[in-house]
């Protein structure tokens, strides 16, 4: 097995038992917060967020948050504004995702990032919003909340595997590289 291929198998294990660990945590000791009905979605999020090495860090969480926001604010239109119609969903969607688009452009900010807040919270909130559109000001809170708490325990088990001394000088090598 060649060098590459081990490391890349000792990163992978390394952070699947972080995020095995995390998962469990969020589920046991989220139930008081109603956090276990977000922890896959969640912990998956924030954990893609900090594991794709495109740019910094903080331009991938600036996007990642434009588009949650971008999202609950389509939430919030859709409740206040749209009719509960298909053509009330697809203009809701069409405005988010072309806030996040504009968004990534104007600030060269990446669009994955962006689209990956939007499937976050929808993934997180649509069953709930669906259920009682009229309870948003409640609803939406209690899923952003469980959300953001379950998606930074995915982020950080995530990056935590920027800890290993492999993955820093494989990442300084790429960069040479470039």
């Amino acid at each position: 097995m060649r060098r590459r291929e081990r490391f890349v198998m000792r990163l992978n294990l390394f952070t699947g038992l972080l995020l095995t660990c995390a998962a469990v945590l969020v589920v046991v000791l989220g139930a008081a917060l109603d956090a276990e009905r977000v922890a896959a979605v969640g912990l998956g999020a924030g954990a893609v967020l900090a594991l794709v090495p495109d740019r910094g860090p903080l331009a991938r969480v600036g996007a990642f948050s434009v588009g949650f926001v971008a999202a609950w604010a389509g939430y919030v239109a859709r409740a206040a504004l749209l009719p509960d119609s298909t053509g009330g969903r697809a203009v809701a969607l069409g405005v988010v995702v072309a806030v996040v688009v504009g968004a990534a452009i104007a600030l060269k900010a990446p669009l994955w990032a962006g689209l990956l807040g939007v499937v976050a919270l929808a993934g997180g909130y649509e069953t709930a919003y669906t259920a009682a559109p009229a309870e948003i000001a409640e609803t939406s809170v209690d899923a952003v909340t469980s959300l953001l708490l379950v998606l930074g325990v995915g982020f950080l088990a995530g990056a935590a595997s920027s800890l290993m001394p492999e993955r820093h000088a494989a990442a300084q090598h790429a960069e040479v590289a470039r």
